[in-house]
């Protein structure tokens, strides 16, 4: 179905998060995978839809953290 404003992909760093916090073990490191998302963005000049990356950003920029 068509939805106005939907890019129609999910950011794989955020499948991962639904994952884990369902108890399903993936194996994958989720801070790594969120930086390679972050790298990728930067390299192709374009900002990450990711909520995950969007949170660890805001987490990581908080002083005393």
């Amino acid at each position: 179905p068509y939805a106005k404003g939907a890019s129609g992909n999910v950011a794989t760093e955020d499948v991962v998060y639904m994952l884990n916090g369902l108890g399903i073990k993936t194996g994958i490191d989720l801070e790594k995978l969120a930086d390679t998302g972050s790298w990728i963005c930067d390299q192709i000049g374009k900002s990450s839809a990711s909520k995950v990356n969007l949170a660890l950003a805001a987490k990581r920029s908080t002083p005393g953290d």
